[in-house]
């Protein structure tokens, strides 16, 4: 459909012209692009609530599975970041520079990392799920569980990784619409092999935890087989050809990594410092931990908008930067940080006026509803902190100045999130409530610190 051109890439490149844009024209962009991300985000929060809702019926000891299970896969996902961010960093770039050609060279370079990088995980998880499990203090009625979810999910890896990256290219490039489009079919059959496989309906078995595994590795499955196929269709700016070569460009491959290794060394620093954090929640005993999970899952829908706006923000600043608009990139991250905190805010309204009737859908156990509601209440007052936390951060991605936000994630997590838990749950023993207080000072302080450095500039002058 659109042939390797300088207006193909001026089509897709969403920045606009080099002239001055009104205020108006900003939102307008930054809506566009981050309304798809929007819709996406929210359905995938909605599955994995309707999931946590289906496995909360099955009792407190099978949501600590799913949660426990969880977070091994979510620091893998660390280590793609490395080629996602830098992927999107990259193409944002060369799309707002209008280098189409090497645009698809960098898009097939990310596609060879991602199947490598990902066989190799899926391989790792599916080994060592027993030792990460015993290592999170699993209780003994929730680690047989945990330990087959993790290894049917970890073959889903392949899959899903691969996935993650390809729709990274796609949105440097400024096509939110098609990874909305693949991820909403894929969820929808999360969702309904969910309720088939957990509960036995019909001629389907009765798996229970595992159930939920099997339809998640089915639903990645089939994401991962429709965004290859947008690829290799030729509709879209950026396609793959079976003529083209796939062999490693080391040149290419340096690029990707010179901004994606510090990125996947701040998810890697995350996604630790969270498995840590949920060890000390885990400590709390099987009740507190499934009330965790359950708030943790609860508050998800309000984080819809900050990543929306924050994946929006991402491919706009790269994209101006590559077009040489530097302040037209500061503008792009201003105004979607103000649109993620009013939007978020007024969602977390929501999770204090109403969080006993949220907790309500996922289980009847009072117990764990109880101290639910504290944890949704303190974490309701922060959330226009997030929002600033997820946009400046998204905005610092785009501009490839990843070294820095690797940084604010350390102090953030490590500092912030396990220094305050530590001392809120073992020293004033504040149990559950004080861990949730530790996540509120993590965010006060990577919205602050990363908020300061955007407007301080230096991220202009990253290199990509």
């Amino acid at each position: 459909m659109v042939a390797s051109t300088k207006e193909a890439a001026m089509e897709h490149s969403v920045v606009g012209g080099q002239g001055e844009l009104s205020q108006r024209q900003v939102l307008s962009k930054i809506w566009n692009l981050a309304f798809p991300a929007i819709i996406e985000q929210f359905l995938v929060t909605l599955v994995g609530m309707a999931d946590m809702i289906m496995v909360g019926r099955l009792g407190a000891s099978a949501i600590a599975a799913v949660g426990l299970s969880n977070q091994p896969i979510f620091t893998a996902n660390a280590i793609f970041s490395a080629i996602s961010i830098g992927s999107t960093a990259l193409l944002a770039r060369l799309m707002g520079a209008r280098d189409i050609k090497f645009a698809n060279k960098a898009a097939r370079q990310s596609l060879i990392l991602a199947v490598i990088t990902a066989s190799v995980l899926m391989l790792g998880v599916f080994a060592f799920a027993p030792a990460i499990i015993h290592f999170m203090q699993a209780e003994p009625d929730v680690a047989p569980l945990a330990i087959t979810y993790a290894r049917i999910v970890g073959v889903s890896l392949v899959f899903s990784l691969t996935n993650l990256i390809l729709n990274g290219v796609l949105r440097g490039a400024g096509d939110m619409r098609t990874p909305m489009r693949v991820n909403t079919v894929a969820n929808l059959i999360n969702v309904v092999f969910n309720y088939l496989l957990i509960f036995g309906v019909g001629p389907f078995p009765e798996l229970g935890v595992a159930g939920a595994a099997y339809a998640t590795l089915l639903a990645h499955l089939v994401a991962f087989c429709m965004v290859l196929s947008v690829f290799f269709s030729g509709k879209f700016v950026l396609h793959f050809r079976k003529d083209q070569s796939y062999r490693p460009d080391w040149g290419i491959i340096k690029r990707i990594l010179n901004v994606g290794l510090p990125a996947s060394i701040e998810q890697l620093i995350m996604r630790v410092g969270m498995m840590l954090y949920a060890r000390t929640v885990s400590g709390l005993g099987t009740v507190a931990y499934a009330a965790h999970q359950v708030a943790i899952n609860s508050e998800g829908i309000t984080f819809t908008p900050g990543i929306g706006f924050s994946m929006a923000s991402t491919t706009l600043v790269g994209q101006s930067l590559g077009a040489g608009l530097p302040e037209r990139a500061k503008r792009f991250g201003i105004a979607s940080r103000r649109l993620a905190m009013l939007t978020m805010g007024t969602l977390g309204l929501l999770l204090f006026f109403f969080p006993a009737q949220i907790l309500g859908f996922y289980t009847n156990d009072a117990e764990v509803i109880e101290q639910g509601i504290v944890c949704l209440r303190i974490i309701a007052l922060v959330q226009p902190l997030m929002g600033a936390t997820f946009v400046m951060m998204g905005s610092l991605r785009g501009a490839g100045d990843t070294r820095f936000v690797m940084l604010v994630t350390m102090l953030g997590i490590w500092g912030g999130r396990l220094g305050a838990a530590y001392l809120f749950v073992k020293h004033f023993d504040l149990g559950l409530a004080g861990a949730w207080l530790a996540m509120a000072a993590d965010h006060l302080v990577r919205a602050s610190i990363a908020s300061w450095r955007f407007h301080q500039g230096g991220w202009q002058q990253a290199k990509v």
